[in-house]
Formats: structure tokens, C-alpha cells, sequence
């Protein structure tokens, strides 16, 4: 079975998108949004936003 980056449905606070990774990737979700918030502040908010957005179009909704 071959693994698949999806949008979380179950670990979700905004749309899913790090929950979704964390869960790819095998890591705490909790861990990422602390790196991109992190991210978002140092980046000045707009590449970060630009690229969450991006992601929530690009990356489907996880299949229940």
C-alpha cells in the first residue's frame, strides 16, 4: 500500500494541511504548526499564508 499525503479530517485546526503532513511524515502535528507559526512570523506572514493556500487547493481531503 503505497502512502499518500492527504488532508486531515480528524487532526485538524485550520484545513487539515499539518495535520495531514504529520501524519505522512510520522511526526507529532503539534510539532509543525509550532514550526510554522515559527516560520510565519520570521517570513513576515505572506509566504507562508501564500503557500498554506496553495497546499489547501493542491492537496485532497482524506477519504473517511
Amino acid at each position: 500500500m503505497e502512502k499518500r499525503l492527504y488532508r486531515s479530517r480528524s487532526n485538524r485546526k485550520v484545513a487539515g494541511i499539518l495535520g495531514g503532513l504529520g501524519d505522512y511524515l510520522n511526526i507529532d502535528p503539534t510539532v509543525l504548526r509550532v514550526i510554522f507559526i515559527i516560520l510565519l512570523i520570521a517570513s513576515g506572514f505572506f509566504p507562508c499564508i501564500i503557500g498554506y493556500f496553495i497546499a489547501y487547493f493542491i492537496i485532497p481531503e482524506e477519504d473517511v
